[in-house]
């Protein structure tokens, strides 16, 4: 980090033990983005002792040069906050989880899901096991009953729509992976 790193504790004292805590994690935040500029830790207990213990609000401010990421461990009814240590490791988990997505959509390697074919049931054959399915584009896929999922070929009709993927074969296209799309078709 190029600048310090800044923690706060709010409504509390200032404890050695976690302060040393947070800046072992704050130190490792490098790993996930090199340019880190600076970082804000803030502790602040959300509301008064009971006989539980106290819920702990843990808030960490990223500043990394094209941008900044805050990652947030608000309390909540989990018993689990009400331990100052966990809310300060999950707070740093969610930051590195965040840095990691930051990074990846900086340096553009963001997944992208490739799209799935969709077309709807043209005939059906049941006494032989096989149908074909018409594109949008008006292509004439086969399929046989093994490729759809679930089992779900007794359960198909002509307009059905489905997903599919496709696959070549020497006699032509052929779709695999056939599954009915909707409420009840999974998709």
């Amino acid at each position: 980090m190029r600048l310090p790193l800044q923690i706060s504790f709010r409504h509390m004292q200032r404890l050695p033990a976690l302060e040393a805590t947070i800046r072992e994690k704050a130190a490792k935040l490098d790993r996930f983005a090199g340019r880190i500029m600076s970082c804000r830790v803030v502790v602040d207990p959300a509301g008064k002792h009971d006989v539980y213990g106290n819920p702990y609000e843990v808030r960490i401010d990223i500043k990394l040069p094209t941008g900044e990421v805050v990652a947030t461990r608000e309390p909540s009814e989990r018993k689990e906050y009400k331990d100052i240590a966990v809310s300060i490791r999950d707070a740093f988990d969610s930051a590195a989880r965040q840095l990691e997505d930051y990074v990846r959509i900086q340096r553009g390697h963001v997944k992208s899901h490739a799209h799935i074919p969709h077309a709807r049931i043209s005939k059906l054959v049941p006494d032989e096991d096989y149908g074909f399915l018409r594109t949008s584009k008006g292509r004439e896929i086969f399929f046989h009953r093994n490729s759809v999922l679930k089992e779900a070929f007794d359960l198909l009709k002509v307009g059905t729509e489905v997903a599919f993927v496709e696959e070549d074969d020497e006699r032509g296209p052929q779709a695999s992976t056939v599954k009915r799309v909707g409420r009840h078709g999974g998709y």
